[in-house]
């Protein structure tokens, strides 16, 4: 994400208060149910659960619908029910909420959907589901059908919420995603079937790591394989972009035109996953109905999962807790800055290799700080866990750029540096270029900007030889020391 994506992050996040998205899919009633364990039964060996209270959330599509709201825009959710007891308890939750309009189908063949779960101190021990997953009837698709015609134009998003309880039939799915097209509205389909075929026409597509597993027998662990996963998404749905959420390894996404981004979690507790997966297409489609690309409302995506997760049962996020969580999912390192020998660095690295993290390095004289080397900065943090930055000694700086270098010293710019959020640390190297220090640092990531090419980037075959990736950093137009330089020398403006 670039510079001017930070100046305008509250403004972007606010935005969505203008969201109106349509909801159509499997609809549920989410019960949790709280007690203690203190014995084992003498009848069996079974622990004696002692109930303290319960909590009802609406959950599935409903829970979609709840996050829209609690990011500040407004959801028409369509769904079907049935009659009975939760269908009226569901719709009275849902009625308290008045950024949520509710349309129901009620269907006579079928109860409403209920998901109990019984927990110990924050720990799921049971689940109990109440179900029926065979496809609606023809009466109740028809009506599902009728409604979306009726609601869509007045929305510029459309979520398709896909549980497998039956609600969204190939028919109904087809016809909605045809004629959200035609109203050039986003579709964006959380996927439940392995059958990619049946998404045909999404904007957006967004699997788990499971669902991936499921679909193409690729279970996206690393970079390469969701990448791959991702590919045959894209060539099976015909989507225009799909997003595969891989749990603490963060989020991929790849696009029709080939962009391809990895972003990384930045979760450092997790409390309860439940909801997630809704939380996750609430935030894209809240930010894609305000006009907001793929790549930018995929980080907002991965922030506000970040925070759900941290909270227990199914929980939302606000506007103001989803912008201090960007803020840190791009790139704030929380704590003191380290500043690191070559020696210190290697151990360094080992180490948060040894924690499962991916190490970036770049490197650079940074000498007076522009946008430039920010975008960059940022760009390099987001493709990996820590990034280490190599800064060009006061000599070294000399030998390439002239006695009149560097305008600052390097104990300045290292400082500068190391109180930038995106830079975890910062280590000084005599030479001219920073070979010795990739080859012992060894990072799983390097980039430098794309003034370079692969062939031209020091310590490229190093890195490409031990597995790892070579990335190159799209360049801020006319930002440059020299040019910054130049002018001051000359007394303009905008220095």
């Amino acid at each position: 994400m670039s510079i001017d994506d930070t100046q305008g992050l509250a403004a972007q996040v606010k935005a969505m208060t203008y969201a109106k998205v349509l909801c159509l899919g499997d609809i549920m009633m989410d019960r949790f149910v709280e007690g203690r364990v203190s014995r084992i039964s003498p009848e069996s060996a079974s622990p004696v659960f002692h109930y303290q209270g319960e909590t009802i959330v609406p959950g599935g599509a409903a829970n979609v619908a709840r996050n829209i709201s609690a990011l500040g825009g407004h959801c028409t959710l369509i769904g079907v029910i049935g009659k009975d007891e939760a269908a009226t308890t569901l719709l009275g939750t849902l009625a308290e909420n008045s950024d949520i309009d509710s349309i129901m189908v009620v269907a006579e063949d079928r109860p409403t959907t209920v998901k109990t779960r019984f927990g110990v101190r924050g720990h799921h021990l049971l689940r109990v589901d109440q179900e029926v997953t065979t496809a609606i009837s023809s009466l109740s698709e028809a009506a599902c059908l009728s409604a979306v015609i009726e609601h869509l134009p007045k929305h510029n998003a459309l979520v398709l919420s896909d549980y497998a309880k039956g609600v969204l039939t190939e028919g109904l799915l087809g016809q909605a995603i045809q004629r959200a097209r035609s109203l050039n509205v986003p579709v964006i389909i959380d996927p439940k079937s392995p059958d990619l075929s049946r998404y045909a026409g999404a904007t957006l597509i967004t699997p788990n790591a499971q669902e991936a597993r499921d679909a193409c027998g690729i279970y996206p662990d690393t970079d390469e394989k969701a990448e791959a996963a991702a590919q045959f998404y894209l060539g099976a749905s015909q989507a225009r972009g799909v997003l595969i959420t891989r749990g603490e390894q963060g989020m991929t996404l790849l696009s029709q035109d080939g962009s391809l981004l990895h972003i990384r979690s930045r979760v450092t507790e997790v409390f309860d996953v439940a909801g997630a997966g809704d939380t996750v297409i609430a935030t894209l489609a809240a930010a894609m109905a305000c006009g907001t690309d793929m790549a930018e409302a995929a980080h907002m995506a991965n922030a506000a999962a970040g925070i759900v997760v941290g909270k227990r049962g199914t929980a939302t996020t606000s506007p103001d807790e989803l912008i201090l969580a960007l803020e840190g999912e791009r790139g704030a390192r929380k704590g003191t800055p380290i500043m690191l020998t070559p020696a210190e660095a290697e151990r360094y690295a080992r180490t948060r290799r040894r924690e499962g993290k991916v190490v970036g390095f770049t490197n650079g004289c940074f000498d007076i700080l522009h946008p430039g080397h920010i975008s960059l900065l940022m760009y390099a943090r987001d493709q990996c866990d820590c990034l280490i930055v190599g800064l060009n000694s006061d000599a070294s700086v000399r030998r390439l750029k002239g006695t009149d270098r560097p305008i600052n010293s390097e104990d300045d710019r290292a400082i500068v540096l190391s109180a930038l959020g995106a830079v975890d640390a910062v280590v000084i190297f005599e030479d001219d270029t920073p070979l010795e220090l990739i080859m012992a640092i060894k990072p799983d990531v390097l980039v430098k900007g794309a003034d370079y090419t692969l062939q031209t980037v020091v310590g490229a075959d190093f890195v490409l030889a031990h597995q790892g990736k070579v990335l190159l950093a799209q360049l801020v137009p006319g930002k440059a020391s020299s040019n910054t330089i130049e002018r001051a020398k000359r007394g303009g403006s905008h220095v």
